[in-house]
């Protein structure tokens, strides 16, 4: 059930031109008309010129032979726009932890794009998702996370129960027409697989019903579903602790350094490099996921300390969203784009319960992972100035190691196509 990407096309020589406009030129692709409808909640400022930037990559040239998207798919504003809509506002978007809404009249907001959104579980245990906008004057409704019967809008008062129903309009004598019923929260559909919590934006996909998890599972996780099941993605680990950092680059740069293969890790992340074996790095693409996995040179450290283990599993689910399972340990990494230049990256970290009361083993294990972090910072947002530079048009794949992250660029160009 493994499904290999099999990827054939032609390429053309390019030449380079360091005084390039601001959007490259298409160096070797046809053009195509972009005839994409954009998703009917709002529309997209100059989309037709962001569709043109899309078909300056050809997802079936072979990656022997492809170069790598242009430079205006990472600092273009209107082609962020353009993923906004027609990526993270389509299909299954992982937004957050079961952890963060295990009790009943629990909360957390968020915001992916325009949309701010609150997810919560009722007084019944019910988990419910709505836009987090006040139905009166757009107020935003509820802020962090934490604990709520209700949700009081902080604007003028308009209350609404956790099932979305508005309960109380405040002084509104005088009003003709309204209908309390039509005036609750906007409803979002919302599941779980695993820990994970998962939320789908468009308006017409699927009934506001409670959502099967087989299903949810097929459309997000397609084949490799019971394979990460098998591998240790699952909700019997225990929940430690979040990190968030703010990046100077695009989205997509994040994404691409994880997706290298671990081409990087040598390089950048000696300490990391020596706690995996190299030779026994392997890549395997799926639908909308693809798995890195690496052999971890496990009983070779010192004073019994092993954070890695014997192997280490690399999960990338397509947009934007990362599962890696080494040694007794799982994190994720949730990458939110903020702007062309800018993203935010959420780490959730998991322990086996066996450990999770060993502070002293959690504490070196999060400083470690920390010190990882800071390296592909520092990488990252060098890359982004780079992309910035008109010394840079395109790149080239390295065929034997980057074919997950040329699966990521084919599949972002088949969702800006639609």
């Amino acid at each position: 059930m493994h499904m290999q990407m099999a990827l054939t096309m032609q390429l053309t020589p390019f030449i380079p031109k360091l005084g390039r406009q601001r959007h490259s030129h298409n160096l070797n692709f046809h053009h195509k008309t972009a005839s994409t409808s954009i998703i009917a909640c709002c529309s997209v400022r100059n989309s037709s010129e962001a569709e043109v930037l899309v078909s300056e990559f050809n997802p079936k040239i072979p990656i022997e032979e492809a170069v790598t998207p242009p430079t205006s798919w990472y600092t273009d504003p209107s082609f962020f726009q353009l993923e906004l809509h027609r990526i993270f506002y389509r299909g299954w978007q992982a937004v957050g932890s079961t952890e963060q809404i295990r009790d009943p009249n629990s909360f957390f907001t968020g915001r992916l794009g325009d949309v701010e959104f609150v997810v919560c579980r009722d007084e019944s245990g019910k988990l419910q998702a709505f836009h987090n906008v006040c139905r009166h004057h757009a107020s935003l409704l509820a802020s962090g996370s934490g604990h709520k019967s209700c949700f009081v809008c902080p604007y003028h008062g308009w209350t609404y129960g956790l099932s979305g129903a508005l309960l109380k309009a405040t002084r509104i004598s005088g009003m003709r027409n309204f209908n309390v019923k039509d005036f609750g929260l906007i409803p979002i559909k919302v599941s779980t697989w695993g820990p994970f919590i998962l939320l789908n934006l468009e308006k017409e996909s699927l009934p506001l019903m409670e959502i099967d998890s087989t299903y949810v599972a097929k459309e997000w996780l397609g084949s490799c579903s019971e394979i990460l099941s098998t591998n240790g993605i699952d909700s019997s680990l225990n929940y430690v602790c979040r990190r968030e950092y703010t990046i100077d680059c695009n989205w997509k740069v994040f994404c691409d350094n994880y997706l290298d293969g671990g081409y990087h890790v040598p390089y950048a992340h000696k300490g990391l490099a020596s706690g995996l074996k190299f030779d026994s790095y392997s890549t395997t693409i799926f639908e909308r996921v693809s798995i890195q996995s690496c052999e971890g040179s496990s009983g070779e450290s010192k004073d019994n300390y092993d954070r890695l283990g014997r192997k280490a599993i690399y999960a990338f689910i397509y947009p934007n969203f990362m599962i890696n399972r080494y040694g007794p340990w799982m994190d994720t990494n949730l990458v939110l784009p903020l702007g062309p230049n800018k993203c935010q990256v959420v780490f959730d970290y998991y322990l086996e319960h066996s450990l999770k009361h060993d502070k002293d083993f959690i504490e070196l294990s999060l400083q470690d992972s920390e010190k990882v972090q800071i390296e592909d910072i520092v990488l990252c947002e060098g890359v982004q100035k780079g992309l910035q530079s008109p010394a840079y048009c395109v790149g080239r794949y390295a065929p034997k190691v980057e074919q997950a992250m040329h699966h990521f660029h084919c599949l972002l160009y088949e969702n800006l196509k639609k």
